[in-house]
């Protein structure tokens, strides 16, 4: 069978949503008030001062996808949340002159589609900002729903319920398939513009090559046994650790952030500002690393002017990316 793509442009920013019951005979009895935003401004601009007040509201990106004809269509949105765990049910909001709003109805299936941190020009071309012959996107099913490859997770829901949301509909979910991909960063919405979480911030591993291996010789080697915990969240930041064999998980609240392997470093901000640490590290297989003690490093970059340079540039690499 032979699966195209039909994108639809969909709004990004938040929409307004109410959960009342769908039907014309409600719209006919809501009453519409002028709307206070708080500041004086003409009335032909509140809609867009609303707009920007609900994008201050930080989002995850989302494409909504469903099949129909033989044909794959979907949209950008980041009206999407989690409704319930038992049962498992997903609230998703379509603006009404969408085409996917008249393709969803009690008993169709969508999938969702989490994108990544790379995958920005996928939420563009769902959103209608990329032509659909300029940019490819691929596909995996599940529970006959067509999916977006690469995203960090997927879930698959049949429509429920559908409600009446101003000029959104609004189509209440229930689960029948979710996956996730643990170690990837998400593609973030905020304030009209994309932004990105930074999961790793390398800052020691930027320092001139003989500098860090001063560093490193004054590094105390240990062995841990899988599962052997290695520094734990809330502990001071006193060494400074890099992985010589082996792998190590760093770990938030019992979540898996990311693996790291022979060559990585970690504890670096914390053995920087002296301060607490903010994840658990615990050796995934059987592995070695070397400590190297807060003091040594802090000798090691005194005595060198290019490592503070290094670290200058570290400093305005991140600023740029925020």
């Amino acid at each position: 069978m032979q699966r195209g793509h039909d994108p639809v442009p969909e709004e990004f920013e938040a929409s307004i949503t109410g959960a009342e019951a769908f039907g014309p005979s409600f719209e006919v009895v809501v009453a519409r008030e002028r709307l206070d935003i708080g500041t004086d401004i003409p009335d032909s601009d509140l809609r867009l001062e609303l707009r920007r007040t609900l994008g201050m509201f930080a989002t995850g990106v989302t494409v909504i996808t469903v099949e129909a004809d033989e044909r794959v269509h979907g949209m950008t949105a980041n009206a999407f949340m989690s409704v319930s765990l038992e049962p498992p049910l997903v609230l998703i909001s379509v603006d009404r002159r969408a085409r996917m709003n008249a393709l969803l109805h009690e008993g169709a299936r969508y999938g969702i589609s989490v994108l990544a941190a790379d995958q920005e020009p996928l939420s563009d071309r769902f959103a209608g900002r990329v032509a659909a012959g300029m940019l490819e996107a691929r596909f995996e099913f599940a529970r006959d729903t067509p999916l977006v490859e690469g995203a960090i997770a997927h879930l698959v829901a049949k429509v429920v319920r559908s409600y009446w949301g101003g000029d959104h509909s609004l189509f209440l979910g229930q689960v029948e398939y979710a996956r996730y991909v643990p170690e990837r960063r998400p593609l973030l919405f905020h304030g009209g513009r994309y932004e990105q979480l930074l999961l790793e911030a390398p800052v020691l591993s930027a320092l001139p090559a003989e500098v860090l291996a001063r560093m490193l010789e004054a590094g105390e080697e240990r062995s841990y046994a899988d599962g052997d915990a290695i520094v734990r969240d809330g502990e001071l930041g006193t060494e400074l650790y890099v992985v010589l064999a082996g792998s190590v998980r760093i770990e938030r609240n019992g979540r898996l952030v990311r693996t790291l392997s022979a060559g990585d470093l970690f504890g670096e901000i914390a053995v920087l500002d002296g301060g607490t640490r903010s994840a658990d590290v615990v050796a995934a297989e059987p592995a070695r690393c070397l400590a190297v003690p807060r003091e040594v490093v802090r000798l090691a970059i005194e005595a060198e002017p290019r490592a503070a340079w290094a670290l200058l540039g570290v400093l305005a690499r991140r600023l740029r990316e925020a």
